[in-house]
């Protein structure tokens, strides 16, 4: 109810002065001359916005809210983008939004201004009192122990970081040796372990065994506690491990920080980039695997913790009847062809390479990345959605051969020398290795190398000649589009 709510429309001392309009661009919470501009977008149907703001006393606590500032949709919003700027803001303070707009599963529409949806543009996130990888909250509401608020960090012009002169080693792309890891897999055996700063004790074993890249598992904001429940084999706790399901794009995996908590989020950062520079100090790359297929949200009946609640039907290819596309596989498919979505993923990608000196990307069923988008602005004649490609002729999830997110990511000029390495099928059918779309700058993990060594070293029959070519290169999936041996990541 809203008089339950802490609206302000005035200065508060201590935390912010009166409230201004703010701009449109950039998109997030960013820094100006005299305190922060916040700015995101929400569906064009969305008819208020409130800027969330808490303490971190009161997220710890699960409380709602400490202040909620309502946006004006006249005065506080640019196309359908909404802003308001906070002059002298605290940078001891976290935020969100709450979106009021039509709930009608069917038509795909899933507002709910009961919700503090996380911006999907954070850079730190907290989720309620977590700092403990595997613990759940103690403070949430019963029944949501294991997905406490979450919220993202305001910029605090304090936070610094030393790069103390270190550059990237550069390799090119036919140099690379590659070390797959996990965070937590790679170093659970040491005292600390579990953290981006025990990574860097593992460094001078990398080095010694000739790996000049490390490529890390999902590291940006997911929840381990996602399937948390007891395996009725062990006993044990059941927890998202790998990470494969993100929350947030754009802020690196709190728990795994050993600062956790701190800063409001952003020592996280902080240790991250240290490990960063330490890799590089080192002679090793640093590729992260991106998850822009799906996110934690799920389904239709799923959770609503971002996207969701500000454009389901853009962010996400959503069918007819409201259901979801699974081309991934696990509940949702993210409408990555959309030009907002396209934006959102390009503008991610440049926040780690400029802010985390990230060195390439391993892009996770990156198929599904070709795929034509859905479109509820272009309803076809039945009011179904549709791509708007070629007169329609080109149908939604239909394989594009030029796909607009993938030509972004090819021609920016911020990832012009970025590594970018396409997982080339998806859990729709879609297989690609040796036909993804490459723009002469793209490589790919080879499955078929990865099936027909392990065909010929099981000693099956009639796999000499393909492991023979797997040795040379991949001439028959590389050669004729102008790629070489290189652009295959065999494993």
């Amino acid at each position: 109810r809203s008089s339950d709510l802490n609206i302000t429309q005035t200065a508060v001392p201590g935390l912010f002065d009166l409230p201004t309009v703010g701009t449109a661009a950039p998109l997030g919470a960013s820094l100006t001359a005299d305190g922060v501009n916040f700015a995101v977008y929400a569906a064009p149907e969305a008819h208020a916005v409130n800027l969330c703001l808490f303490t971190p006393e009161d997220l710890k606590a699960g409380k709602p809210p400490t202040h909620e500032i309502p946006l004006d949709p006249e005065a506080n919003r640019t196309g359908n983008v909404w802003h308001a700027h906070l002059p002298k803001c605290s940078d001891n303070l976290l935020y969100g939004y709450r979106v009021d707009g039509p709930k009608n599963q069917h038509k795909g529409q899933l507002f709910d201004k009961d919700l503090v949806l996380l911006d999907p543009y954070a850079t730190a996130t907290l989720a309620g009192d977590r700092v403990k990888y595997g613990v759940p909250s103690e403070t949430a509401k019963p029944g949501e122990e294991c997905w406490p608020q979450y919220a993202g960090a305001v910029p605090s012009r304090d936070d610094v970081f030393d790069w103390e002169g270190v550059t990237s080693p550069g390799h090119a792309m036919a140099d690379l040796c590659v070390y797959e890891t996990h965070v937590r897999g790679l170093t659970a055996s040491q005292p600390d372990g579990g953290t981006y700063e025990a990574v860097i004790d593992k460094l001078p074993y990398l080095k010694r065994m000739g790996f000049n890249a490390l490529e890390l598992m999902p590291i940006a904001e997911f929840n381990e506690l996602e399937y948390y429940s007891d395996n009725p084999v062990t006993g044990e706790k059941r927890y998202n491990f790998w990470g494969y399901s993100t929350v947030n794009f754009f802020s690196p995996k709190q728990l795994f920080a050993k600062s956790a908590g701190e800063d409001c989020g952003r020592a996280a950062n902080r240790e991250l980039k240290t490990m960063v520079r330490e890799c590089h100090r080192n002679g090793i790359e640093v590729i992260l695997d991106v998850v822009f297929n799906h996110t934690a949200e799920g389904n239709e009946r799923g959770l609503t913790l971002s996207l969701r609640g500000f454009d389901n039907r853009t962010y996400y290819m959503v069918a007819p009847e409201g259901q979801f596309y699974n081309y991934s596989g696990c509940g949702n498919t993210v409408n990555c062809n959309h030009p907002i979505v396209r934006q959102m993923i390009v503008d991610c990608l440049r926040h780690w390479v400029t802010e985390y000196h990230i060195d390439g990307f391993r892009f996770d069923l990156a198929s599904i990345m070709t795929r034509a988008p859905s479109s509820w602005d272009r309803l076809s004649n039945e009011g179904w959605p549709t791509t708007g490609i070629d007169n329609n002729e080109i149908s939604v999830g239909d394989a594009l051969g030029d796909p607009p997110v993938i030509a972004m990511i090819s021609n920016d000029p911020v990832l012009g020398d970025v590594k970018l390495i396409a997982e080339a099928w998806d859990a729709g059918g879609l297989y690609q290795v040796g036909s993804f779309p490459h723009y002469g700058k793209w490589a790919e993990w080879n499955g078929r190398f990865r099936d027909d060594a392990r065909n010929f070293i099981r000693g099956f029959d009639g796999y000499a000649g393909l492991f023979a070519e797997c040795i040379c290169g991949s001439p028959s999936l590389y050669k004729d589009t102008g790629r070489k041996p290189y652009h295959s990541l065999n494993f």
